[in-house]
């Protein structure tokens, strides 16, 4: 059995990609579901584009989360045992790919390849996305109330899982009868695409589009919080990512001065920081618009006692589990501790210089360093999470 699953936020765009991704084997049957006020659940069922079957089921407790295990799954075994070999699944507004694919390798009776995770967006409201403060729930994309994350870091998130983005006009362009492809946002969207997720193939309608290339573990590895990944030219267009590293521990005093000047016009702030007041701690930060938050990863491995050992084929964390941003930043006097920071934003906005020095201003001196992290106060209480 070969899927390929569908996120979205836009019905239009979400019916477009599984379309097109529904013509890439002879067999394939679409599969579209929405979660509907009340728990419904609606399921559409397609074949060559025609609908073949539409059905309902009301959910005891109606979530994102029972809705694909309770409904998404049993229909793709059904369908499988039905002899299909290609289901394409266009998962309800909201549903991320990663827990979509947590749940189908779980629930699934039968063994299962994963052709592609796909982002189907319109990239001409990408920027208003990111910055919108209102939650999914607030801007009506999902009927839970307590769904507090924005379309911003929804978008951020499926663009760290997704192997292919397929972009298409909206439902709202559609209606209003408009062409978005030829205006300027659209093309500024398709730069800050290129820079927010450079490891995806951006596939328009009459671009060729590559089947069968996701690859589970690259993804995890990409969306692991505190991972940093960026593209291989720091500026496209309008937008532009700066990367900085930081060997010593930060004065937890000055990186809290220093975080909002960071975080400041940034589309997208991440990395992994060493904070000398929770000096054994590996603290992810991530800034999506308007939110920024930092949380406590565990351990850094040099402070757990492992480290990158080679295994025959590369590196690998000496547990045996697979870190490859520690095995490309291994210190010989730190290990993996340290700081990696990228942000994202356009290119007017952000000042490299500044971002480094604010950053290279954060860290330990030589004569703190002799005088240990002992005494510093903790602003952000993060060794109480160890």
């Amino acid at each position: 059995m070969h899927l390929s699953v569908v996120s979205s936020l836009d019905s239009q765009c979400r019916e477009a990609a599984t379309t097109r991704l529904g013509r890439t084997h002879r067999d394939s049957v679409v599969v579209l579901h929405d979660l509907l006020d009340g728990s419904i659940v609606l399921r559409r069922i397609f074949r060559n584009g025609e609908l073949v079957e539409q059905g309902q089921t009301t959910l005891e407790h109606g979530c994102l989360s029972c809705t694909v295990r309770l409904d998404v799954v049993p229909t793709a075994e059904r369908l499988a045992s039905s002899g299909h070999d290609h289901i394409v699944l266009g998962l309800p507004p909201g549903v991320s790919v990663d827990m979509a694919v947590a749940e189908l390798k779980r629930g699934l009776e039968r063994p299962a390849v994963i052709d592609n995770a796909v982002l189907a967006i319109d990239p001409s409201g990408l920027e208003d996305h990111i910055w919108d403060k209102h939650t999914l729930y607030e801007s009506g994309f999902t009927a839970m109330p307590d769904d507090e994350r924005t379309s911003g870091e929804f978008f951020i998130g499926e663009l760290g899982h997704a192997d292919t983005v397929m972009v298409h006009a909206g439902l709202g362009a559609e209606l209003a009868g408009l062409r978005p492809d030829s205006s300027e946002a659209w093309a500024q969207g398709l730069e800050l695409l290129g820079q927010l997720a450079p490891h995806a193939a951006i596939s328009a309608s009459d671009d060729d589009f590559r089947p069968g290339c996701y690859d589970g573990a690259e993804a995890l590895a990409r969306v692991r919080r505190g991972s940093v990944r960026v593209p291989l030219e720091e500026e496209s267009g309008s937008f532009r990512t700066v990367l900085h590293k930081v060997e010593r521990p930060l004065h937890p005093g000055r990186f809290q001065e220093a975080l909002p000047k960071l975080a400041e016009g940034c589309h997208w702030m991440r990395g992994r920081l060493w904070i000398a007041s929770a000096a054994k701690v590996r603290i992810a930060v991530q800034g999506i618009g308007p939110r920024v938050w930092l949380e406590s990863t565990g351990e850094w491995l040099a402070d757990a006692g492992t480290g990158p050992v080679p295994d025959g084929k590369g590196l690998q964390h000496g547990k045996g589990f697979p870190d490859v941003d520690a095995a490309l930043d291994w210190h010989p006097r730190f290990g993996d501790r340290g700081t990696v920071l990228a942000v994202t934003g356009r290119g007017e906005d952000l000042d490299a210089a500044e971002i480094r020095a604010l950053l290279d201003g954060c860290a330990l001196s030589e004569a703190e360093m002799r005088l240990g992290f002992a005494g510093l106060d903790d602003p952000f209480e993060l060794e109480s999470t160890l």
